[in-house]
């Protein structure tokens, strides 16, 4: 995907040393655009992924995770 059109597109932000592999975000994801990693983080845990595309930014992994600082919700700002 082009830099641009990710700008322009939601997307989560996933900080992969927060995330403790609940899981709670990949099942709340009602487009399956996240996924588990097959590696481990600097504490131990698998961490969730993002596909790359297809993010509606509905913020259900932000709402379920129970890391506050594990992932957020890029929402662009539309342009008029």
């Amino acid at each position: 995907m082009s830099e641009n059109k990710e700008k322009m597109q939601p997307y989560p932000e996933l900080n992969i040393i927060e995330c403790k592999g609940c899981e709670r975000c990949v099942a709340a994801c009602p487009k399956d655009v996240l996924f588990m990693s097959e590696h481990i983080n600097e504490r131990g845990y698998h961490y969730v992924e993002y596909k790359g595309e297809g993010c509606i930014g509905c913020g259900n992994c932000y709402y379920t995770c129970p890391e506050p600082l594990a992932i957020a919700v890029h929402i662009p700002i539309k342009e008029e």
